[in-house]
């Protein structure tokens, strides 16, 4: 009897230090460096986009964001890190469209989509189709009215199976093109490639092309984002020319592993999303082609659910596959 009366005298007062115990944790948190997975190498569009906001966010969370690269395996090897990390809110991943379509393409993924909780949006380098100046079309209609012409088709570069230059190269050949696939180890491969008019096209980021266009050794034709990118919006979008269905960009978003508390997730978004839409931050990206898309978590998710069923579709479509 005794036992049990002080048991049952004690017990709230376990309840409540636990219950204050984990909001002070939390609160605390971060107390200590905070590291961003970067599944790509270092110099491309998703490092450049991750370093900047790991340095506004950095600033608002009081502790500084590592940025840690673990490129490889079209980016699943920093993805699976990440997604098998302790969800404690100190390993996070910057993902790229390869968060939606490995799943897609591949059936030997380690880990499930589930294992990755969408953050939030941060940018997107918008992709832009170029071809080399030897190509008679200074827009996309013209380029396809050529390429129709070509008896053996165009050939067209890509970083890869299941790539977003691949993707768009799909999305293309529903307007009548009949194209030859060249799969290279990386956009800046296949844009070198172009350059030396080894292949006829190719979309790569707008980090990566738009400095060749601008030197003039590449055409730009048309950007494959939503609209016009700020920093060269003489550059018509592929919607814009009449071709609806060629829309994607190489988009980088924050996600957290599975069972990282809601409260750490929703600090994270809400000082992101406040970074993202700074203007410190816009002055960063924009020069360089790339566009701040500061959003909430819900559209994040929502971006997410409907890109995976557009790109699924495609692909199945397309009997669309990953490099082995």
């Amino acid at each position: 009897m005794h036992t049990r009366r002080l048991l049952l005298l004690t017990l709230p007062a376990l309840v409540i230090a636990t219950v204050f115990g984990m909001g002070t944790a939390r609160a605390d948190w971060p107390d200590r460096p905070v590291r961003w997975v970067v599944p790509f190498g270092p110099g491309g569009a998703n490092d450049l986009i991750a370093r900047a906001a790991a340095e506004a966010v950095g600033k608002r969370l009081g502790q500084p964001i590592v940025i840690e690269n673990k490129p490889g395996a079209g980016a699943i090897i920093g993805a699976d890190y990440v997604a098998k990390a302790k969800p404690d809110g100190y390993t996070w991943l910057i993902g790229a469209a390869g968060v939606v379509t490995n799943s897609i393409l591949r059936t030997d993924m380690p880990y499930a989509d589930a294992d990755l909780i969408p953050v939030g949006m941060i940018a997107v380098a918008p992709s832009v189709i170029v071809v080399n100046p030897s190509v008679p079309a200074n827009n996309l209609k013209e380029f396809v009215a050529w390429a129709k012409t070509q008896s053996a088709g165009i050939n067209w570069a890509t970083a890869g199976g299941g790539s977003t230059p691949h993707f768009v190269a799909e999305m293309l050949r529903e307007s009548g093109v009949n194209i030859t696939i060249v799969p290279y180890k990386s956009g800046s491969e296949g844009m070198t490639a172009v350059l030396a008019n080894n292949v006829h096209a190719t979309s790569e980021a707008s980090i990566v092309v738009l400095p060749q266009v601008k030197a003039g050794k590449l055409k730009a034709v048309a950007t494959t984002y939503s609209r016009r990118i700020s920093s060269y919006d003489t550059l018509a979008t592929a919607q814009e020319q009449g071709f609806a269905g060629v829309l994607i960009g190489h988009w980088a978003g924050l996600f957290a592993p599975k069972g990282t508390p809601p409260a750490i997730v929703e600090r994270m978004s809400r000082e992101l999303e406040a970074a993202v839409k700074s203007g410190e931050f816009r002055d960063k990206m924009v020069p360089s082609g790339i566009e701040p898309e500061p959003g909430t978590t819900a559209a994040f998710v929502t971006f997410i659910n409907a890109e995976r069923d557009r790109l699924r579709m495609l692909a199945k479509k397309a009997n669309m596959q990953a490099d082995k």
